[in-house]
Parts: C-alpha cells; structure tokens; sequence
C-alpha cells in the first residue's frame, strides 16, 4: 500500500468507523457465537503472498464484527464504561503515525513534556493537592499515565515494598531482603478488585481482606485492628489500598479513617478510584475524596468515563523517591545530557517503552473542555437515577445496595439462582449486556450507564426487556412474588416518596381513600415519553381530564388519588421479539412506573390492606 492507496483506504476506514459508531445502536450488543467460531472462518496459515486491501477489509463484517461485544452500544450495562470520543481516536492516530518510544525525555522530547502537563490539568481538575503534582524540577511527587489501573496498583505496592524494605533494614539491620518480604503484609477491603490481589501475589507478599461494613465500605476500626494483630505476630502491614468505587457496587471506602490509620503506622496508602475517580471533575462528587491528602498515590482511568479510549489510566505519587529506586535501571545506552534534570518516565513504570498516550488525553481535554465532560458525568448519572426509580417501582425486585454514580445493582426477591437465571437468559437473548457481582452472599445484576450513545429512551426499552424476561423466568420457576408493599415501608426505603392524606367525607378524618398513592416527577420528561397517549373515559368527570391534562403538562411534583388508575401494558411481537406499550384508563390507582427527581424514586402503594403508620400530612 503506497501512500496514494493509503489516503483512499483511510477515509475509507474514517467512513467505516464514523458509521459504525452512528449506527451501533443496531447491531445486537452481546454476540451470539461459541468459543471456537472463528477457526472455521479462516485458513490455519497466514497467506503466502500478500491479499488486496478490499478482501481483507470486506472480512472485517463477515468474520470479526459477529464475535464482537459491542461496548460503545447504548445497550451496554456491564464491567465499567470504556469510551471513545472523536478527538481521542484521532489523538492515537497521530500518535501511531509518530510512533515514538517515549521511555526517556531524550527519546522524544514532547512525549514526555505533553504528558506531564496533562497530568497537571488532570490532577488539577480533580483537585488534588499540589504535592501530587509536576510543579517544578524540584517536585517529589507528579503524574504519569499508565496502561491500566492494575498496572498503576502494582508498581504502587512494589514501591511501597521497596520502601518498607529500606526502613526495616534502618532499624534492624542483617536480614536479608527476601526475609523481610515474607512478613510483609498488605491490606484491602474484601470489596477490592481482583487487581490488588494480583499484585500481591506478583510482590510476593500476603494480602490481608477486611470486611467491609453494611455500606460495602472499610473502615478505620478494623483496619487499626488487622495491624495490631499482625505486629503482634511479628509480621511487617507497608501497604494499604483504599477503594473509591468499587467493582462490585461502586462503593466507597472511608479514606479519611484510612488514612488516619496508615498516618500512624507509617503505610504507603494507595486510592485506587478506576471508575469514580472521572466523577471528581464534579465538585459534588469530591466528597469521597476527603483524606486524600493523607495519600501516597492515587490512580483512576479517563479511559473509563472520560471519552478517552483504552489504554489511559492516571496515577499520581506523592514523593516519586520509593518509585525510583524500585525500577530504575539505567544502562549507558539510555543515558542522556539532561540525566537527573529531565523526567524520565522509564523510572515510574514496569515496562521500558511507553506509547505517546498523551496525545489523546490532550485532544480530549482541549475539545470539551470541563464543563463538557461535567455534563458528560452528570448525564450518565441522571439516567442511572432514572434507571433506579424503574427497579424501585416493580415490587418483584429489590436494590441490595445504594446507588452511586452511574452503577446500579439490583435483583429479583428470593433465591440467588432466580437472578442468575434471569442474567443469563438476559445476556443470551442478546438485546442488552450485564454482569454479575455477589455482594455478601446475594447475586446481583451490575447495571452500568456506560455509552455516550445512551438515552432515556434506551433505558426504559432496556428495562422493558428485563421486566419481559424476569416474567418468563419466574412463570418457568412456578414462583410469585408478592406486590403488597406497605406505606411505611416504602417511606422508609425512599426518602423521596411522599405520602398523600385524603379527608374523606365520612368520617371527617384524615385517612388514606383506599390505601393507593402515586408519587412521580419529572412528569415532563418521563410522562411524555412512557404515558404519552394516555385516554381519559368518556364517563370521567371533567375534573378528572383537567387534573390528567395539568399532569402532562406540569413538571412538578405531583400525586394522584384512588379515582385515578394507569395501566401500562406491555405485549411483545411475537414475529419480531419487540416490546411495545399502550396506557389506558380505569378506577384505581395502579402506577407501574416512575421516576424521581434528583434521584428520588417513584413508589407505589395499591393495596387497601395497606399501612398508614408514619406518615404525615402533605400540603
């Protein structure tokens, strides 16, 4: 291919991706192929003369594209978000074309200076504090991107190793260095992701799980009891590592009392924030971060939810000396005039080579700006709200922990084996994609916001489906679930719900007119999309059609009484597999569906058994 052919080959591939990425909502998300597939696809040696570009390309649709999960599909709800945006492919673009090994400043000069300005730009905007940053030539501390967060991990507690190494040699000298590692002991939340297990056992040193607490969080309390344990035991705690966001639930570890605690016993305290670390761009979300001046590193992955494409995570030391010391190896051969002065970032990673990965980062940054990726965050959380106040509306299911950021975990009441099959049966059927996760005993679905393609419209048609299929498995299993849900109950599960007190007019008391309440907002936006064609009998006072009609067009926050009932029903083509929806009128209240504003939940009440304990009146 010469560089006329490539010119027209690659605005081919620009138009090709360009199409795919507009267009992905189409394909079906999760592929629908057996390990193996593609073995009886292609020949079992490369060719012997070289093939024109168009056979090649004309296989990519017949050959790779059936085996590919789709991540950039709206559909996509597992792992974590792994985004792309314009810029960022065409920042690796470039940087393949320049192609240069940036393992020292001399290598290429601007690899090495760009990346340590983005690196202050990002920690900036995160709000780190300044000793974590590339200041000036006499800064300790600063920024390097690293290909994944797991790699960030494991050269932080290498480093910290070295650390703990060189102290315990201070005070008692003589023993050997593989003596000392084998007392060393590192410590993590039993919520931590299996990315710090493997760097302890890639360092050689036992890793020590603390139980977190009914949040899913570590706290300061058991950690302080871990170490003094294990001191009395004659053993070396030098690590910790602090979750912000975990895996599983996207739960928070308490860093403040971490870091109290690794203060007193002189640990390296490394954060690991993969997923949630994006979210700190937004002021509202730093609360999580309260104690990181107490850090020593702290890595999270703008390749996850900062339309930055893999590979890109960002870590950050305090005082880069333990770093250093850990991998620099420094051959003549990549000595340089500016030795000692320069940044050479071959010091603060495992691997020697390093791509331009900085290019993109700065094409991001630069093309949306921080408001624009502000927006981006808070958008991907606004449409888990909406998501949660769905779950919450269906009694058949249940949130075992509290919503963070733009995960969701839910599952159906009961057994374990009802939400696994339900999962399965999902990911099989090919329209949507999730993962699970067991948090204390209790299989969960991990229901992730993760395509910039996503919208409100896309998550309902996601939840249609589970609702669809959560109906197929529990008729398959003979099971019913209950739907009385009792007023006080709910109130204390949703701090958004309100309760209405009708005064009937015989007695003249407050009560509640035949136990049914339905509270729903953001009626613009959800109302118009879901109920939009709602009828109105004929026989219904004109009342009623006045108070329907203030509803729709009404954004606030509103209920109805018992006079009142919308039905949505759900049927499904049995030609084409899809769901459709119709909403119709009757007597009595029985909301299905609903969502809350500012991440309140809809909930519903529909049984005249019901409980009216705790309430109070609402204007």
């Amino acid at each position: 291919m010469d560089f006329k052919e490539y010119r027209q080959r690659g605005k081919e591939m620009v138009d090709y991706i360009a199409d795919y990425l507009e267009n992905i909502r189409e394909r079906r998300v999760y592929p629908d192929v057996s390990p193996g597939y593609m073995r009886q696809l292609l020949p079992e040696s490369a060719p012997i003369e070289g093939e024109p570009w168009p056979k090649i390309f004309d296989d990519v649709e017949r050959i790779v594209m059936p085996g590919v999960t789709h991540w950039q599909s709206p559909h996509m709800h597992a792992y974590f978000p792994a985004l792309n945006s314009m810029p960022s492919l065409l920042g690796d673009m470039l940087a393949d074309a320049i192609n240069c090994l940036g393992f020292t400043w001399a290598s290429s000069p601007a690899c090495t200076e760009l990346e340590i300005i983005v690196m202050n730009w990002l920690g900036k905007m995160i709000n780190l504090p300044d000793d974590f940053l590339h200041l000036s030539s006499s800064s300790k501390g600063g920024g390097v991107l690293q290909t994944t967060a797991s790699e960030a991990t494991l050269v932080c507690l290498l480093a910290g190793r070295t650390r703990a190494i060189q102290r315990f040699h201070e005070r008692h000298p003589g023993y050997q260095d593989a003596e000392i590692n084998a007392r060393l002991v590192a410590y993590c939340s039993d919520q931590a992701h299996s990315s710090v297990e493997k760097a302890a056992l890639i360092g050689l040193v036992r890793m020590r799980y603390i139980e977190a607490d009914e949040k899913l969080s570590m706290r300061g309390k058991l950690l302080r009891e871990a170490i003094e344990d294990d001191v009395k035991q004659g053993l070396v705690p030098f690590w910790v590592c602090a979750t912000l966001g975990t895996t599983g639930s996207c739960s928070f570890d308490n860093l403040e009392e971490i870091g109290l605690v690794c203060g007193e016993h002189n640990l390296w305290l490394h954060v690991d924030a993969a997923y949630a670390g994006s979210a700190f761009i937004c002021p509202e979300f730093r609360t999580w971060m309260r104690g990181i001046e107490r850090a020593d590193s702290i890595a999270f992955n703008p390749s996850k939810w900062l339309m930055v494409h893999f590979d890109a995570t960002a870590l950050w030391v305090r005082d880069s000396t333990a770093v250093h010391r850990t991998f620099n190896v420094e051959p003549l051969y990549l000595q340089h005039e500016n030795s000692g002065v320069a940044v050479d970032f071959m010091h603060w990673q495992i691997p020697l080579s390093r791509r331009f990965r900085a290019l993109k980062v700065w094409f991001v940054l630069r093309s949306f700006g921080i408001k624009g990726l502000q927006r981006h965050i808070r958008e991907g959380v606004r449409l888990a709200q909406k998501f949660e106040a769905l779950v919450l509306a269906d009694h058949r299911f249940e949130l075992p922990a509290k919503r963070h950021l733009g995960l969701v975990v839910f599952r159906i009441r009961g057994d374990n084996e009802i939400t696994e099959k339900l999962l399965k049966r999902l990911n099989h059927r090919g329209n949507l994609h999730c993962i699970p996760s067991s948090l204390k005993g209790q299989y969960v679905i991990r229901f992730t916001i993760t395509s910039t393609h996503t919208t409100l419209d896309d998550i309902v048609k996601d939840w249609m489906e589970i609702r669809q299929v959560a109906s197929m498995v529990l008729e398959e299993m003979n099971i019913t679930i209950s739907n009385r849900v009792y007023l006080k109950d709910t109130k204390e599960k949703s701090e958004a719900f309100g309760s209405s007190l009708l005064l009937s007019n015989s007695p003249m008391s407050p009560k509640v007119v035949n136990g049914s309440f339905a509270g729903i907002f953001d009626a613009d936006e959800f109302l118009a999309k879901t109920y939009a064609g709602i009828r109105i009998a004929h026989q219904e006072s004109p009342s009623m059609r006045r108070r329907v009609r203030g509803i729709l067009m009404s954004g606030k926050q509103f209920s109805l009484d018992s006079h009142m009932d919308v039905v949505v029903q759900t049927t499904l083509d049995a030609t084409t597999g899809e769901t459709s929806s119709t909403t119709n009128s009757y007597g009595r209240t029985t909301v299905r569906e609903g969502t809350a504003q500012g991440g309140g939940q809809a909930s519903i009440s529909e049984d005249n058994e019901e409980s009216a304990e705790g309430m109070k009146p609402r204007n």
